[in-house]
């Protein structure tokens, strides 16, 4: 792995010349807040030694490197699933990555079904935790020491100062930010009325197919991680209607300047 890491990273190094410490991952039907970045590089997946390449609509599947809010970032537009067939290991290989191109901070996004019965199609849900529902780890196997200890705390998986200062974004700019427990699992499937249900008792506010194994990672190498979620639809009892990939891609690009203006500032006030 570490071999790749650095064939994959040196690769990006060579093409771009382009360091940051901050990098956003962004999910299904976000895209859009690339429009704000100033964009000096786009480099597909396809053409970056090691990488996956995304299969799902509405991951366009390229890695960005610009200015957004005054500072450097890295973006990638679309992001790899488990269901897709990658194992997690896969998943996450281009967040080992961007640690490797000195990445510190890691922003990550993507919509999700709500859990919780406050929350309305269309909300900006924080993530201040996380379930992991996959079935699996990221970090299963041999440990490499060099990227992180065998047995990584997870007593903040969510930057608290990061939060607190994106609670303070919401509230200048007037923005009804929700705060939540995100359950991940492997999908594809969405959930059945048994499923949601059984997700809000565990402690789940929200629920989606990412996220989690990228965080996992992120934290075996200590980056500092900010977690938002658009909640696309609901799994509240008496409110589950049926869903399509298409209308959760609609209300994500809808919902999305709320998102991008918290990520945008937060980024600026880094």
């Amino acid at each position: 792995m570490l071999e790749k890491i650095k064939a994959t990273s040196s690769y990006i190094l060579e093409r771009t010349n382009f360091k940051t410490e901050t990098a956003i991952i962004l999910g299904t039907g976000l895209g859009g807040l690339v429009k704000e970045i100033d964009i000096e590089h786009a480099i597909p997946y396809a053409e970056i030694p090691n990488f996956p390449v995304s299969t799902v609509e509405g991951h366009k599947g390229q890695l960005i490197f610009g200015t957004l809010g005054g500072k450097k970032v890295i973006a990638m537009q679309g992001r790899f699933h488990h269901y897709e067939g990658y194992s997690l290991k896969e998943v996450t290989f281009p967040v080992r990555v961007l640690k490797a191109l000195g990445i510190k901070n890691l922003f990550v996004s993507n919509a999700s079904g709500g859990l919780n019965p406050k929350f309305k199609v269309g909300d900006v849900m924080m993530i201040t935790d996380h379930i992991n529902m996959f079935g699996d780890n990221p970090l299963m196997g041999p440990n490499v020491k060099e990227l992180g200890p065998r047995f990584p705390d997870m007593s903040q998986p969510y930057n608290l100062h990061l939060r607190n200062l994106a609670l303070k974004i919401a509230l200048l700019n007037k923005i009804d930010l929700k705060e939540g427990v995100y359950v991940g699992v492997a999908g594809p499937t969405f959930e059945t009325p048994s499923e949601y249900k059984m997700f809000r008792i565990l402690g789940g506010d929200a629920i989606g197919m990412s996220t989690v194994p990228e965080v996992i990672v992120a934290r075996h190498m200590d980056m500092a991680v900010f977690g938002i979620s658009i909640i696309t639809d609901s799994g509240v009892p008496g409110e589950i209607v049926e869903i399509s990939h298409e209308e959760v891609q609609a209300v994500a690009m809808q919902a999305e300047p709320k998102m991008s203006l918290i990520i945008r500032e937060l980024v600026a006030n880094l």
